[in-house]
């Protein structure tokens, strides 16, 4: 089982906000804006509430976007949509560079994608329209998800006739050669009481960034460092920890115990 890193959701140049770690200590990743999708944040919503009303209370009511569409990809987190789809199914899109890349690592059925993000603690009342972020609390990148790869997808005709609820089935993507989606297995390989894609809460086992660092460097995590990565990496952090320069999406482990240990241990 390959195990891969996939970094997703707001960043600092796409939507320029920590997604929230919700006081229940669920994760909400935002989906990044994408002019060329059709969701919108006004479509999207967490227990009631839309996706475009907590970036306002989180941003003290001054950005507008509920007018902006949004990438949900991956798409993991079941009854987000405000108007539900039918026959609904959890998928990761990847297309051109990025697609080129797992490509050519062999990444297929039975391995596993951790999707992570930057995240913030809040406090508040998610309902009652208080939510906002914590004063002091640290900007941390958090795994936030997962799936478990079940099938790879590259058929324009069936992602648009089966998923066309999902960004990738759009005509602009699916008529690239390099567009994919993979999709989850049923059940996890090694954790069979768990769906084979899904959302984790927060967990400290989970937290990627160092204590007191910036969100960028990582706690030594043995798993994590290059000699266990595939390809050419070079940890560029100067007083310990781990840190990954320049902007990826994808980075893929080696297929080693090590890598198969770490990654079962986030499900516990």
């Amino acid at each position: 089982m390959k195990v891969i890193l996939s970094r997703k959701g707001f960043d600092s140049s796409n939507g320029k906000l920590p997604s929230p770690i919700l006081p229940d200590g669920t994760l909400l990743s935002f989906p990044i804006p994408a002019k060329m999708d059709i969701l919108t944040f006004d479509d999207l919503q967490y227990e009631g509430v839309s996706y475009a009303d907590i970036l306002k209370q989180l941003s003290g009511g001054d950005r507008k976007e509920h007018h902006f569409n949004c990438h949900l990809d991956p798409d993991i987190r079941a009854n987000v949509r405000c108007k539900p789809v039918a026959n609904w199914q959890a998928g990761f899109g990847q297309i051109n560079a990025a697609q080129g890349l797992l490509r050519n690592q062999g990444v297929g059925v039975g391995d596993l994608f951790l999707f992570f993000g930057w995240f913030r603690q809040t406090e508040g009342n998610l309902f009652a329209g208080t939510l906002r972020y914590k004063t002091g609390s640290p900007d941390l990148n958090i795994i936030y998800g997962y799936l478990q790869v079940g099938e790879v997808v590259n058929q324009k005709e069936r992602i648009q006739e089966q998923y066309s609820f999902h960004p990738h089935a759009l005509e602009e993507r699916a008529s690239q050669s390099t567009n994919v989606l993979y999709l989850p297995k049923e059940k996890l390989d090694f954790h069979t009481e768990r769906k084979g894609y899904g959302v984790f809460d927060y967990a400290e086992n989970r937290v990627l960034t160092k204590d007191g660092a910036t969100r960028s460097i990582w706690k030594e995590i043995p798993a994590l460092f290059p000699e266990n990565m595939c390809g050419n990496h070079k940890n560029s952090a100067k007083d310990g920890g781990i840190s990954y320069t320049g902007i990826w999406q994808e980075k893929v482990l080696k297929e080693t115990l090590l890598s198969e240990s770490w990654a079962k241990s986030l499900f516990q």
